[in-house]
C-alpha cells in the first residue's frame, strides 16, 4: 500500500497557486504566436475604425456654441429632455449634446451645438426662458441666468498640437532611458507596446463613439507612464534572470524571460487592479453622483489605457523582446548548447532504462544518482549562478544540487567543522 501511495502522481497545483508562486507554469513566451495573432487582429480593427469611422470630436475641437442655464426652474427641476425639445422646436435641429453638470441647487444644464449665429442664439435663449423659467441666484426666474459662449476650433487644435509635442518628447526621452539602462531591443519592445496602447485606446473611442475632449487628450498622456512602468518592471526582472546566460546551458533566453514574466505576473495584476479602482471611483462619483462630464472623459480613457497597458506589458512586450534577441547568433548558439545538453541527458536516461532488467527491483537511490549525473557536469554553472545571485542580492534555489551534496556527504562528518584531530 505504501508503494502504491509512492507511485501515485503528485497533485497538480491550481492556477491561483501557480500564479502566486511564479514558478514559470504559464508559458506566455512559448505561445507568443497566438498572442501576436490576437494583437494583430485587435490593432487592425482599431485602425479600420479610426480610418473609416473617425472620432466623435467635441465642441473644443470642431468649434461651436455652448449655452448654459440653471437646472432649477419655476415649476421644479428642468430635465435634459425638456431642453432638447425646446432646442429642436426653436431651431429645427438637434443639439450635439445636452448634459446636467453638478448636483443640488448648483446644478446646471449645458447645451453644446454647432456654431449658431446671433439671431439663433437670441431666439434659443428667449425660448428657453419662456418655456422653462430658469431661476437666477435670487430664486426668481431670470433671463440673465441663461448664458452663451462661442468656442473656436483653434483652441482644440492648439491643445492637440501641444499634446503631440509632449508625446514626441516623452517617446524620445523614454527611448534614451531604456537604451541606456537596458538595451536597444528592450527599448524597441517597450515602444511597440506603448504604440499599441495608444492605438487601442484611440480605437476604443472611435468604435464606441465616446466624445473626444481636451480631458481625453490629457488622460491619454497619463496612461503612457503607467504602461511603461509595468513594462520596465518585467524587463528589469528579465535583465536579472539573464545575467551571464551566454555562459550557461540550463535554460534558453526565452525560458529565462518567461520565468521572469511569471515571477512578476502577480505584481502586474495587483498593480493594474489597484490602479483601476480609483478610476472606477471617478466614474461612479464623478458621473453618477456629481454629473461632471470632464471626470467621465478622464476616467474612460484611463480605464481603457490601463487595461490595454497591462495586457501589452505581459503578452506583447516580453515575447517581442525574445524574438528580437533570438535573432542574434550568440543567443542562437547558446540555445543550441542547451538543446544538445538536454538531448545528451535524455539519451543517457534512455540507455540506463534500456540496460535495466525488467524483473529487477530498482533502488530509488540509483535513480537519484542517475539524475544527479547531469548535475555534476553543471557544477561550474551552478557556482556561477550563485555568485551572480549573491551579487544582485537574489536568493537561489537549487534543491537538486543540495540533495546530491547531502547524499555524497559521508555519515558522521560535517564539512567545514574541525574534527578535533591534530594533523601529523
Amino acid at each position: 500500500m505504501a508503494a502504491n501511495e509512492a507511485q501515485a502522481p503528485a497533485k497538480k497545483d491550481g492556477v491561483l497557486h501557480r500564479l502566486y508562486v511564479g514558478t514559470g507554469a504559464f508559458d506566455v513566451v512559448g505561445k507568443r504566436k497566438r498572442w501576436y495573432i490576437f494583437f494583430a487582429v485587435l490593432i487592425l480593427v482599431c485602425l479600420a475604425s479610426i480610418i473609416f469611422r473617425g472620432f466623435n470630436l467635441g465642441i473644443d475641437f470642431k468649434g461651436g456654441t455652448r449655452v448654459s442655464l440653471p437646472a432649477q426652474g419655476a415649476d421644479g427641476n428642468i430635465s435634459t429632455s425638456q431642453v432638447t425639445e425646446v432646442f429642436n422646436d426653436t431651431l429645427g435641429k438637434e443639439p450635439s449634446a445636452v448634459q446636467t453638470v453638478g448636483t443640488g441647487a448648483a446644478s446646471t444644464i449645458q447645451i453644446r451645438s454647432e456654431a449658431l449665429n446671433n439671431n439663433e442664439v437670441t431666439d434659443l435663449k428667449a425660448a428657453l426662458f419662456e418655456q422653462l423659467q430658469p431661476e437666477g441666484a435670487n430664486g426668481q426666474p431670470s433671463a440673465r441666468s441663461i448664458s452663451d459662449s462661442a468656442v473656436s476650433a483653434s483652441w482644440g487644435g492648439e491643445i492637440s498640437r501641444q499634446a503631440l509635442i509632449a508625446l514626441a518628447v516623452f517617446l524620445v526621452l523614454v527611448t534614451i532611458f531604456l537604451a541606456v539602462y537596458f538595451e536597444r531591443w528592450m527599448a524597441v519592445s517597450a515602444l511597440v507596446a506603448l504604440v499599441h496602447d495608444i492605438l487601442i485606446t484611440a480605437g476604443v473611442y472611435s468604435i464606441v463613439g465616446f466624445e473626444v475632449t481636451p480631458a481625453t487628450v490629457i488622460g491619454l498622456l497619463t496612461i503612457l507612464g503607467f504602461s511603461l512602468y509595468d513594462t520596465v518592471v518585467v524587463f528589469d526582472k528579465i535583465k536579472e534572470n539573464t545575467r551571464g546566460l551566454l555562459g550557461l546551458t540550463r535554460r534558453t533566453y526565452g525560458e529565462a524571460a518567461n520565468l521572469a514574466l511569471n515571477q512578476t505576473l502577480m505584481r502586474s495584476i495587483n498593480t493594474s487592479l489597484i490602479a483601476v479602482l480609483p478610476v472606477i471611483g471617478l466614474l461612479v462619483v464623478g458621473v453618477g453622483l456629481l454629473g461632471v462630464g470632464t471626470l467621465q472623459d478622464l476616467a474612460l480613457v484611463q480605464l481603457t489605457g490601463i487595461i490595454a497597458g497591462a495586457l501589452s506589458s505581459i503578452a506583447l512586450a516580453t515575447p517581442l523582446l525574445v524574438d528580437l534577441k533570438m535573432r542574434e547568433p550568440k543567443f542562437q548558439q547558446q540555445a543550441q548548447r542547451v538543446k544538445t545538453r538536454r538531448a545528451n541527458m535524455a539519451r543517457k536516461m534512455a540507455e540506463r532504462d534500456a540496460s535495466a532488467a525488467p524483473a529487477e527491483a530498482v533502488d530509488p537511490l540509483d535513480d537519484d544518482e542517475a539524475l544527479a549525473t547531469d548535475d555534476e557536469s553543471l557544477d561550474a554553472e551552478l557556482r556561477q549562478e550563485r555568485a551572480m545571485a549573491a551579487a544582485s542580492s537574489v536568493p537561489t534555489r537549487n534543491p537538486k544540487s543540495a540533495e546530491a551534496a547531502r547524499r555524497n556527504r559521508q555519515p558522521g562528518k560535517h564539512p567545514g567543522r574541525p574534527s578535533g584531530k591534530r594533523r601529523r
